[in-house]
């Protein structure tokens, strides 16, 4: 009970020090060193095995997308390409819904397959003008962004998210399992969602809180470079989203990696804002803009995911996991349960999913429910508990639009934590049970 105790406090301490505002990397590091004192883990080792072994391995496996991710987004910030859009978009909707509009877009976006951590820094610089120029609160842009890569677009029948992957190779499914009740959820998240952040957008200006906060961290200088001057030059909208076409294009229809369709989205950039850019300085500058913010986020990501392995390799983590191995509860519930408890442990609903159905696959075949309803059950619940504060797409998206805990993570809990663990429970299960 006492190893429970000490995973456990770890993730509260986490959380605390997440909302006292303590940066990332000191954060990330004292709570790792704190758990293996306390897990009588030897320290030198496993800060030098574990902790930096999965810092390292999440920095070889992303560094490239977040490096291009970002040189793309500085190219859009600094050509103009980023506002052009904005503009367009905020005449669409009239000024209104921006974070309903920034929420569906993501959703799209990720559903055609592009990177949840590429669609971070493709959307950041587009929200951002959107907010800017509807005075709306920056609280809201990261979860506008987040909900659309981790929600609807994760969960639903036929996307390619890796949560939908993990079902098809373990269980042997479709992408497409358990249908009727995976489309009925999606509906259900989507519905909740857009009432959450209708409600928190007219909260928020009723509350006079608009876009130059000072209660909120500082914008960097470059970033404050909405003027509505109507002469100003700019690529057309439509110029401004043949890049992101490309990548889209590349990534879906010609299934390139989807570092080199970011990679040559970034050169349909270059040559298409060229008369917006025109000098080598200015490109030189965008490009280490993109590496600099590129840095920073993938490094507060990383070590936050070295904690997640300090987590993994503590006794308690073994215990929590056997526990929910041994639960006696309806099957679907059970899944359900495992998933998302796991996904906390880890921080992760890639990482917990993985974990759960390489332990529980032969469990979950001799459960005898159809399992087409494990696969969809457990991609949803996979979306739930993972967005503790010690989330690494959490961290990233914070780092990203130089937001905290304090100030954004409400609204990242309801519609990535609380409003799933509505849909799997109320709407998925029971649509399951049913036989649908």
């Amino acid at each position: 009970m006492f190893d429970v105790l000490i995973l456990l406090f770890a993730i509260v301490l986490f959380t605390v020090l997440a909302f006292k505002r303590v940066g990332a990397l000191p954060m990330a590091g004292i709570v790792a060193l704190i758990t293996c004192i306390l897990a009588q883990m030897p320290v030198l080792d496993t800060m030098l095995g574990p902790f930096m072994e999965s810092a390292a391995n999440y920095v070889k496996n992303y560094f490239f997308i977040f490096f291009l991710g970002a040189v793309f987004s500085a190219f859009y910030e600094g050509s103009g390409a980023a506002k052009s859009i904005a503009r367009f978009l905020s005449r669409l909707t009239g000024g209104k819904h921006v974070a309903v509009l920034v929420f569906i877009i993501t959703s799209i976006l990720t559903f055609g397959g592009i990177s949840g951590f590429v669609v971070y820094f493709v959307m950041y610089p587009i929200t951002l003008q959107l907010f800017q120029k509807n005075d709306m609160s920056r609280i809201l842009i990261p979860a506008s962004i987040t909900a659309g890569c981790w929600t609807i677009s994760m969960i639903a029948p036929g996307s390619p998210s890796i949560q939908n992957v993990i079902g098809m190779k373990s269980l042997g499914t479709t992408a497409t399992a358990a249908f009727v009740p995976g489309v009925i959820s999606v509906i259900a998240e989507l519905i909740l969602i857009i009432i959450w952040f209708e409600y928190r957008t007219k909260a928020l200006e009723k509350k006079g809180r608009r876009f130059d906060d000072p209660t909120l961290p500082p914008l960097p200088e470059e970033e404050k470079n909405f003027a509505d001057d109507p002469n100003e030059r700019m690529p057309h909208w439509i110029v401004a989203f043949i890049p992101i076409a490309v990548i889209l294009i590349l990534f879906n229809g010609f299934k390139m990696a989807v570092e080199g369709a970011v990679f040559w989205g970034i050169v349909a950039a270059c040559i298409l804002f060229f008369p917006y850019l025109k000098r080598f300085e200015t490109y030189v500058e965008l490009l280490n803009r993109g590496g600099v913010n590129a840095g920073g986020a993938l490094l507060n990501t990383a070590i936050v995911v070295g904690f997640g392995g300090v987590a993994q390799n503590t006794e308690g983590f073994r215990i929590i996991v056997d526990a929910v191995l041994h639960m006696n509860i309806s099957p679907l519930i059970f899944v359900a349960v495992a998933v998302a408890v796991c996904a906390g442990m880890c921080g992760s609903a890639s990482g917990g999913m993985g974990v759960a159905f390489n332990a529980l696959k032969d469990t979950f075949v001799s459960l005898g429910v159809n399992l087409e309803y494990v696969h969809r059950i457990g991609v949803i619940a996979a979306g739930t508990l993972d967005t503790l504060p010690h989330q690494g797409g959490q961290i990233t998206i914070l780092a990203i639009t130089h937001m905290n805990h304090k100030t954004a993570y409400l609204d990242i809990c309801v519609t990535q934590l609380i409003i799933p663990l509505i849909t799997v429970f109320a709407v998925t299960i029971p649509l399951c049970a049913m036989g649908l």
